[in-house]
């Protein structure tokens, strides 16, 4: 059958006709060889004009869309679209790849764009948010991602003179972008009034921060900073598609057809249009340009490039045509030269010449073509239409001939018959008309038998019929002329077909995949000569098969290129080429034939190089159905690893069922047993389905695995040592070239490799993220840095790792069948091979991917299964052992020879020395010289040659070896039987460790007296295993069938044994030879039980749920137990031998009278009563607590209890042994737990003394023994894996700061609303009434007054031009923690507020800020180690983690100079609540708000993050480094302490373990701290310190504090710590203590701030001095001799501040807050000079005129008034019940206004004295009143009220002035109005949810600045009545500022905030004279 195989002959691309020019640009680029690169369709193209040659890169696997060119002009990188697009990097003068760029972008990849020196590049997608990545494109990673823009990115380009900038521009916006850390951030190019705000569609970059953009309209528009500063208007007349910078200056092209080009700084030189040259056509458009010297490239949207010689700038050449948009489908071939005709919708046909690869006539027709064919004797041409007509044209000079149009639909096929005399025209209305040539194309017949359109005809060679498919896929036969159908198949017998373009037929039912009815091939022909068929499809492939090929699913060659359906192929007149056409990518390829003759000297081409992904492997079907797939590796491919749960999502299932747990917990659990186990011995090796997974170490011990356990064995000692940091089966293992670290890949979800230490079994690195169920194979490479992996998933992923650092370096899928192993190549580190089933490739990095290309067999061998490989003695040879016994000899990727090696498959080989050494499944072991010539010497693994030290017995001669090691003078073996064997160079061999073989494992018996048990198993053995030191299997017997059951008789003499077949036997225990068997059940006897004492009863359970119960002296059954409705699955005997207790697989408890076996109901309380000779039960009351929290999805699969009745171990379906206490009753018990089986865990039993726990693995076939540690035992090595399904379910203490900060909800500022509850419609959209200022004007009307009173009208006003941050009252100490230092030898301290951090000076009071924070600041950490000096990490609020400008981050930047060094965006969502920095200063880590508290830590320098892990399911408070690690962390929070490790990129944690101390109980942590030796304290929630050793407790400091300890310092000098925390004042006790490194002394400090409660939130020791920050927002620095305290910052404890007044004459202010204080500030001494206590929140505050009174209204309704002199109380009142808004003295000191939130304001006569009788108020004000401005004659009272409406009030009447002229006329003391139409300008388009809060103007009437709910301080001018008015923003403050205000002489603004309780006093620069 020929079609099983695939064709030997080849395509080979010859040359691509067109170029992509629509919906792409900037395309088009000269190299540095002056060759020209663009693409089309899917493949890059790299034109050389001079040669007139084509080269190709075929790198991709669809459409590619956008192009950049390396600054150096040889690498070009190319995006394409679909599902997972991917950046190629590639070589245009090699076009091979150099790096590939995946994983990141969807949908598609629209710009690219490298940087200046070409090391970066940047990318944007295609998806929702237009991202923006950047890469390091050699090492294949990304740099930094961000959201680009939300509308489409028409281009992005570095800027090359700035380093880290970039500009974007796209739909109506352009962007420029700063990257810092991974942080790219954008800012808005602003338009302005200069141009119009319109879509941007392309950029260049210019010294001095200029940008140069092509427009839509075609202006360009000249950008400085992010500011458009001038447009060249009429550049173009329409849109600028591209823009090309080069030495000597710009050019651009456009929609116009014009290419211009411009000087340096954009003067223009001169235009050329292109339509108005030869070939130039109305509608040209140029869609890229490239100026390089004297030449210009020009593409267009049509398909064409130009080239251009500017001095002959109107004779442009034209170099490459193609199709323009609209779909290609007409193609035709001439019959005796070698051209081809194509036709498209873009209405023209052309004529190709295929020797001249040139395009030599070109026709516009009227209508789209669709179907083209030409005449035998090359004269007509035929074209079928669109539209249903048909044209005729002369092919010498294109004149039509004949136009007939009969029909409505599509012409789709159309073909001359051989004869000439007729052509044959297919409709889409399913018919066929014949016309004949001769009678000038008169219809002559018409075919109608079809039910759907036509889509291919063939005419037979007599010209005689025609066979016909259509849509339906039916094939149907005509005779000619007439057109009547032929049914007949005799008829049809003979007829031979003069072409075959049909894609239905016998001969051609071999192009169609087995089991599949689409009809996505959309062309075949077939070439009779060569016996090839080519067919082209919708997935843009085209393939070769055999011709003819009958059977379906027939094997091929296939070639990519072009990107979706290819419309249609064919072959040339003479067979030398294959002409494709694409219908949506318009290209014609041209392919030429290499037959079978030729290959030979092809040979250089025949593996194509491709990604693996776009090679899926179906490609080159090679060859054929493989031979039979040997037995043993067909049961491995049966092999899925796939598991119902994994244990990854264990925390996640917990959570589910914490609502049952709830409800079951309410009972004290009991507290886990003291015992614990520790794992001593295992006996088994996994050999049945691995290779190569057994070393010699260094020191010469044995490294190996099985079940989750990598085991390092001594054979001189026989002992062994465990790596447990698996939680599932390890499927292989890789030693380093070094030999002493190990890596380890395990079955998981996501699953992980560990590398780990063989001598401390401690792991170095542990890499997961990458691979799916399992990881099957790995290596190290040759220098041991990399690490390659391959994964179990479906494409068998392979990955290239930097182990050391975790990060994966390349990726790409293997091969959709299993790959067996991975070699790395140990000369050339980014090589690699890779073999399996049907499969050997060798691979090469390519930056991000690697680059797969297959074994190339030739006519050798055939494509056979590869089972191991390795590299030889040069990077070249290569040598793979195969399922059939050979060993191949690889050359590059070409086989060579191939030799005889084993009988059956070669499963492990090993390089040495000098030569090779082989194993196969013949038990041999084979010995071979370096180029496999000769076998030098072979062993046989035989009984025979068993040397007498043997641990063990060989279960049979030659077992099938799977993996070999060579070392220290013996050749190491394991076998699939599960045996480690030690075969001496002179023949004899050793047996190490042996298990059982493949086959569950379940049962286990322990003896009576003996430290031996036995074991049976489904691998038909019975094993007796010796668990005294010498560890070795004692007796083994084969049985006829499997078994599950086992018992020793009470004397140890006899063993019973259930079998799988219902049967079941006893046997001497010694001998294991039978003594009497039974079989009267069918099923699986499930467990076997002697009676206890005499062991007179034998008690036997099946699967057919019956207990046999026989006498075992007079071997007959005496009863039978039945009741039960599912099978038995336990059984145990009570003391006394008289009653068992059954457990059935329906979960019932069931007992039974023995010997009768009659049925007995035993209540639950009785049941515990009874005393059981054993317990293996899972179920009732003394075990409920064994049950897991989850349950459902698991099983508890066997327990057994001590003798001591104490402990009850179990084991359950995830592989886990646990230790209750017993009896565990109630739910969810406590436990100690422990991996090491990988899943079920079948059975466990404890040995007769208690001394050791044998646990059975059912899959993992182990046998485990554990030793039993007593509590006294354990005190020096606590074991590691004990925990509790449960959180403890105390409390973990209360205290009201720690659960405010825990339940503290954080906005974004973006997102904050409005601080008043206001209501009505907004200023600004309100309609206007027409003002005094639209009536006509009365000529002899008095000028307007001033709006504004003003006080310094002697000078001359200059405006106020910026404000500078000069002072900042406040520090954030209600809700952070650790958050103040000292700077420069404790000189300078720096803290945050707000969002700015503060270095104060502590001598001077001097302030300077840092202000690149967007949102609140909520920690703080200083860099300690030397060559960091000064710098500082800060972490924001942010909202959702999508890497956007609002998303959260990490500001590490340089306290002195206030320079960014790095920001980190974070996934943290909701913000950074922690910050810590390693001790080697380079690492920093950082812990989230997000509901995982998620843990990173980063490489800050490069904005790389290393490791990210979920902390905690509730709050963690701190997160701190060791201070001398660089690895070790400790975390803190809600009943929450953890201690960390980073192993290369992952982080592992343990629980702090608490049951070390009696009563010590897990509470909430709150602070952490260090101390030599691995201490570690921790802080409580109760005021104790836990002392840690590891992470076991070791002991409790008890009230260090009285209240919660919130601060604790670490003093790297000395050692000594600090401790902070809630305390009431008191003599002896202090708030901050100072201890010894151990914290067992302390000397406390008393801070003397006059509070009730000192609560310390921060604390830091610098020489002499404790530096602390408290709740109260006062820093205080404590001297350590005298305990001295002095306050340095103080501020308001709560917020928000509203009330704020200056004083009228000097640098002093007030402010009043929720707090209940007004505190009195002086700005010149940066200080607080007093402040009040109140008792009740204060709103607002007020200067009299003279500075003499102080007015304060409350929040309860009262107002005071005090003296300033004395602070006296002046007056009081309280006349309304509800919070007093705003209080007014008038300017004549005369009245007092109070405005309240009950909608009024009240006047006060104050010339009447201190009794304060209300005199009058305003009645009907709409709302609660906000601000009051008295008019400067006292006379008016204007009141903005909280429904946005502004009302003015005669004083002291207080009637409503309604008269507009009059109220535009009043001249006002102050404005402090938010309304009115002079302030509508305020008002921002962005304040639907959010309002404007507070307005001042300055003093000198010119200048007015506001606050509002975004936290925004803004200068307007005044007065500023158009809406939207122009203004100068400044941040800092958190949301809501509350009020602001003008000090005298407008020096000074202060604003206040709300949410961050601080005050800002801001400088105002003026305007120069």
């Amino acid at each position: 059958m020929a079609a099983r195989s695939a064709p030997s002959c080849h395509l080979r691309l010859e040359w691509v006709y067109g170029y992509r020019g629509h919906q792409c640009r900037n395309n088009l680029y000269y190299t540095a060889a002056k060759e020209i690169v663009y693409f089309v369709a899917g493949v890059g193209v790299v034109y050389s004009p001079r040669e007139h040659r084509q080269k190709f890169y075929r790198g991709h696997s669809d459409d590619i869309i956008s192009l950049a060119l390396h600054p150096e002009r040889v690498l070009v990188a190319t995006g394409q679209v679909g599902k997972e697009p991917y950046i190629c990097v590639w070589d245009s003068y090699t076009v091979q790849t150099i790096s590939v760029l995946k994983d990141v972008h969807t949908h598609g990849i629209a710009c690219l764009a490298f940087d200046l020196d070409g090391q970066r590049l940047v990318s944007v997608g295609l998806d929702s948010k237009n991202a923006v990545c950047v890469w390091d494109w050699k090492r294949g990673k990304m740099l930094s991602m961000a959201p680009g823009h939300t509308d489409r990115i028409f281009d992005i380009s570095w800027d090359l003179y700035q380093p880290n900038k970039l500009v974007s521009c796209g739909v109506k916006h352009i962007k420029f972008w700063s990257l810092c850390g991974n942080a790219l951030t954008p800012k808005r190019g602003v338009f302005g009034k200069t141009g119009d705000l319109q879509t941007i569609l392309c950029l260049a970059c210019a010294p001095d921060e200029l940008t140069y953009s092509g427009a839509l309209n075609g202006d360009i528009y000249v950008w400085k900073g992010i500011n458009l500063i001038r447009t060249i208007q009429g550049a173009h007349t329409a849109g600028i598609f591209s823009m090309n910078a080069c030495e000597e200056g710009f050019a651009t092209g456009g929609r116009d057809g014009c290419i211009r080009l411009w000087d340096l700084t954009f003067k223009p030189i001169t235009v050329i249009d292109l339509r108005e040259t030869d070939q130039g056509y109305k509608g040209l458009s140029v869609r890229s340009v490239c100026w390089r010297g004297d030449h210009i490239l020009v593409g267009t949207q049509d398909s064409e490039i130009f080239e251009i010689v500017v001095h002959e700038r109107n004779k442009p050449f034209l170099i490459m045509q193609g199709h323009c948009e609209g779909e290609l489908w007409a193609l035709a071939v001439h019959p005796t030269k070698p051209l081809a005709v194509t036709g498209s919708d873009d209405r023209s046909v052309r004529i190709w010449s295929l020797v001249d690869h040139a395009l030599i006539a070109r026709c516009n027709m009227e209508e789209p073509i669709r179907c083209a064919a030409v005449n035998v004797d090359g004269i007509h041409l035929a074209l079928g239409m669109k539209d249903g007509s048909f044209t005729v044209l002369r092919v010498r000079d294109m004149t039509e001939v004949v136009h007939i149009k009969d029909r409505k639909e599509a012409i789709h096929e159309l073909k001359y018959s051989p004869d000439g005399t007729y052509l044959a025209v297919g409709c889409n209305d399913s018919s066929v008309d014949i016309y004949g040539v001769a009678q000038r194309y008169k219809k002559v017949g018409e075919c109608v038998g079809s039910l759907s359109f036509i889509t291919h005809l063939d005419w037979s060679s007599d010209s005689r019929y025609l066979q016909t498919n259509d849509g339906n896929g039916k094939r149907l036969f005509y005779r000619m002329p007439g057109g009547k159908e032929v049914t007949s198949k005799e008829e049809l017998k003979g007829v031979h077909w003069a072409s075959w373009t049909c894609v239905s037929g016998l001969e051609v039912n071999g192009i169609w995949p087995k089991y599949s009815d689409i009809n996505d091939i959309n062309s075949v022909d077939g070439n009779y000569i060569g016996q090839v068929l080519v067919t082209a499809d919708d997935y843009g492939i085209i393939k070769l098969f055999r011709y003819p090929c009958l059977r379906k699913g027939a094997k091929f060659k296939k070639y990519i290129g072009h990107s979706a359906h290819v419309t249609n192929v064919r072959w040339s007149h003479d067979y030398q080429w294959v002409i494709s056409i694409g219908g949506a990518d318009h290209s014609v390829f041209q392919w030429k034939f290499i037959p079978e003759r030729k290959l030979k000297d092809a040979l250089h081409i025949a593996p194509q190089e491709s990604l693996a992904d776009s090679n899926s492997d179906e490609s080159d079907s090679d060859l054929s159905d493989v031979p039979e797939l040997d037995s043993e590796i067909e049961q491995e491919t049966q092999l899925t690893y796939r598991r119902q749960v994994y244990k990854e999502e264990l925390p996640q299932l917990k959570e589910q069922c914490k609502e049952k747990q709830k409800s079951a917990t309410s009972k004290r659990r009991e507290q886990a047993p003291g015992n614990s186990i520790r794992l001593h011995f295992v006996h088994g090796y996994r050999g049945y389905d691995c290779r190569s997974n057994l070393f010699y170490t260094q020191i010469g011990e044995i490294v190996y695995h099985v079940a989750a356990v990598g085991v390092i064995y001594n054979r001189q000692q026989n002992t062994q040592r465990f790596y447990l940091g698996h939680d599932d089966d390890i499927l292989c293992l890789a030693i380093h070239p070094l030999k002493d670290y190990v890596a380890t890949g395990q079955v998981g979800r996501d699953p992980s490799i560990h590398i780990w230490d063989t001598e401390t079994i401690k792991p170095l690195s542990i890499l997961k993220g990458y691979h799916q169920y399992g990881v099957c194979a790995v290596d190290f490479s040759a220098d041991g840095k990399r690490l390659a992996s391959v994964g179990i998933d479906d494409s068998h992923t392979i990955v290239l790792w930097d182990w050391k650092k975790g990060e994966k370096l390349s990726m790409a899928r293997g091969s959709k069948d299993k790959i067996f192993v991975v070699k790395m190549n140990p000369y050339m580190p980014d090589k690699l091979i890779t073999a399996g089933i049907k499969h050997m490739k060798f691979w090469r990095r390519a930056g991000g991917g690697l680059i797969g290309r297959k074994g190339y067999i030739g006519t050798l061998g055939k494509n056979d299964t590869m089972m191991c490989a390795v590299y030889g003695w040069t990077e070249e040879m290569a040598f793979s052992g195969t399922s059939t016994g050979d060993v191949c000899i690889w050359r590059d990727v070409f086989l060579v020879k191939t030799v005889k090696a084993h009988d059956g498959p070669v499963f492990s080989m090993h390089a040495l020395e000098k030569g090779f050494v082989t194993g196969g499944k013949d038990g041999i072991v084979a010995l071979w010289d370096d180029s496999f010539e000769r076998c030098l010497k072979t062993y046989a693994i035989k009984r025979a040659a068993l040397a007498p030290g043997s641990k063990g017995l060989l279960l049979e001669d030659n077992p099938s070896i799977r993996a070999i090691s060579l070392g220290h003078g013996h050749i190491l073996v394991g076998t699939k039987n599960g045996e480690i064997l030690e075969v001496d160079k002179s023949g004899p061999v050793t047996l190490l460790v042996q298990g059982h073989m493949e086959g569950e494992v379940w049962g286990l018996a322990t003896h009576p007296y003996l430290p031996i048990c036995a074991t049976v198993s489904d691998d038909k053995t019975l094993r007796i295993w010796d668990l005294s030191p010498s560890h070795c299997m004692l007796a083994v017997r084969k049985l006829k069938k499997g078994g599950r059951c086992c018992c020793f008789s009470p004397d140890g003499k006899a063993l019973a044994v259930g079998l799988n077949d219902g049967s079941f036997l006893m046997a001497n225990a010694d001998t294991l030879e039978d003594l009497v068997s039974f079989h009267h059940r069918k099923d699986i006897i499930s467990d076997i039980r002697f009676s206890p004492g005499s062991g007179k009863y034998l008690a036997v359970a099946s699967h057919d749920s019956f207990i046999d119960i026989y006498n075992v002296m007079s071997s007959k059954r005496v009863g039978i137990c039945k009741g039960a409705t599912s099978c038995i699955t336990h059984i145990d005997w009570d003391i006394r031998g008289k009653l068992l207790q059954v457990n059935t697989g329906a979960k019932e408890q069931l007992f039974f009278e023995a010997p009768r076996g009659k049925k007995q109901t035993i209540p639950n309380v009785e049941v515990e009563k009874i005393s059981w000779a054993s317990w293996t039960s899972v179920l009732g009351l003394c075990c409920e607590g064994i049950w897991p929290v989850i349950g459902e999805v698991t099983d508890v699969t066997a327990s057994c209890l001590t003798s001591d009745r104490m402990v009850l171990a179990t084991g359950d379906d995830l592989g886990f042994v646990k230790l209750f206490k017993y009896p565990a009753k109630g739910k969810f018990g406590k436990f100690k737990r422990y991996v090491a089986h990988s899943t079920h865990v079948t059975n466990v039993r404890w040995t007769y003394d208690d001394s050791m726990l044998v646990t059975l693995g059912g899959a993992d076939m182990s046998l485990m023994v554990w030793t039993n540690e007593m509590e006294s035992y354990r005190e020096r090595r606590p074991c590691d894996s004990e925990e509790s399904d449960v959180d403890s379910e105390e409390g973990g203490g209360y205290d009201s700061d720690v659960t405010r900060e825990n339940e503290i909800t954080y906005t974004v500022r973006a997102l904050s609303t409005n601080i008043r509850p206001m209501f009505g419609t907004k200023p600004h959209l309100q309609q206007k009434e027409p003002s005094a200022d639209e009536r006509p004007p009365v000529s002899r009307a008095p000028p307007q007054p001033e709006k504004l009173q003003t006080n310094n009208v002697g000078k001359k006003k200059r405006p106020i031009e910026d404000l500078v941050l000069e002072l900042v009252f406040g520090y954030r100490g209600r809700d952070c923690r650790n958050n103040v230092h000292y700077l420069n030898d404790g000189d300078d301290i720096i803290y945050h507020t707000a969002s700015v951090g503060i270095l104060h000076n502590v001598a001077t009071g001097i302030q300077s800020f840092y202000q690149e924070h967007n949102d609140d600041i909520l920690c703080l950490t200083v860099n300690q180690h030397p060559k960091f000096i000064n710098i500082v990490a800060t972490g924001q609020v942010g909202d959702s983690a999508d890497m956007s400008a609002t998303a959260p981050s990490i500001h590490i930047w340089d306290a002195v100079s206030k320079q960014t060094l790095s920001i980190l965006r974070c996934y943290h969502s909701k913000g950074v609540c922690s910050v810590s920095f390693s001790a080697t200063g380079k690492l920093l880590l950082s812990v989230g708000l997000d509901p995982e508290h998620t843990i990173t830590i980063w490489r800050w320098q490069e904005g790389a993050k290393i490791a990210s892990r979920v902390g905690h399911n509730q709050r963690i408070f701190v997160a701190e480094f060791r201070p001398d690690s660089d690895t070790q962390f400790v975390s803190v929070g809600v009943k929450h302490v953890k201690f960390w490790t980073l192993a290369g990129r992952a982080l592992l944690s343990k629980k702090g373990l608490l049951n070390t101390l009696e009563d010590a109980r897990m509470q909430t942590m709150l602070a952490v701290a260090f101390g030599a030796n691995n201490l570690t304290f921790t802080g409580t929630i109760s005021g104790d310190v836990c002392v840690w050793k590891d992470h076991i407790l070791c002991r409790v400091v008890a009230r260090a504090h009285n209240g919660p300890v919130f601060a604790m310092y670490t003093t790297l000098r000395d050692g000594l710590i600090v401790t902070g925390g809630k305390e009431r004042p008191s003599k002896e006790g202090g708030a901050v203590k100072l201890w010894d490194q151990e914290l067992r002394r302390c000397r406390a400090f008393r801070l003397e701030t006059g509070q009730a409660t000192d609560c310390v939130r921060s604390v830091c020791r610098g020489k002499g001095k404790i530096l602390v920050g408290t709740r109260n927002a006062e820093i205080i620095e404590v001297g350590e001799k005298n305990a001295a305290c002095n306050i340095l910052v103080s501020g308001h404890v709560d917020g928000p501040i509203w009330g704020l007044a200056t004083h009228p004459s000097r640098d002093f202010f007030l402010s009043a807050a929720e707090d209940g204080t007004v505190r009195l500030w002086d700005i010149a001494d940066k200080k607080m000079l007093n402040k009040v206590n109140l008792g009740h929140a204060a709103r607002t505050v007020c200067y009299s005129p003279e500075g003499d009174m102080v007015a304060i209204g409350m929040k309860n309704g009262e107002f005071i008034i005090l003296l300033v002199s004395s602070l006296k109380i002046w007056g009081k009142k309280r006349d309304r019940r509800c919070a007093i808004h705003d209080i007014r003295f008038s300017p004549d000191s005369r009245y007092l206004a109070v405005g309240s939130s009950e909608n009024s304001v009240d006047f006060y006569d104050l010339t009447l004295g201190p009794t304060l009788n209300r005199i009058s108020y305003c009645k009907d004000i709409p709302s609660f009143v906000i601000q009051m401005d008295f008019s400067a004659d006292s006379r008016y009272l204007q009141v903005s009220s909280g429904c946005y409406k502004r009302l003015v009030y005669e004083v002291p009447s207080g009637k409503h002035l309604l008269d507009h002229a009059a109220i535009d006329r009043i001249t006002w003391a102050t404005w402090t109005s938010i309304l009115g139409d002079e302030v509508m300008g305020i008002w921002s388009r962005h304040a639907e949810k959010a309002d404007v809060n507070c307005a001042c103007v300055s003093h000198s009437g010119i200048s007015l600045v506001t606050g509002d709910d975004f936290g925004m301080v803004k200068l307007f001018d005044f007065p500023c009545p158009e809406k939207f008015a122009k203004h100068k923003r400044f941040l800092g403050h958190s949301p809501h500022v509350t009020n602001i205000r003008f000090t005298n002489g407008d020096r000074h603004v202060i604003s206040a905030g709300g949410d961050d309780c601080s005050l800002f006093v801001w400088k105002c620069v003026h305007m120069p004279h």
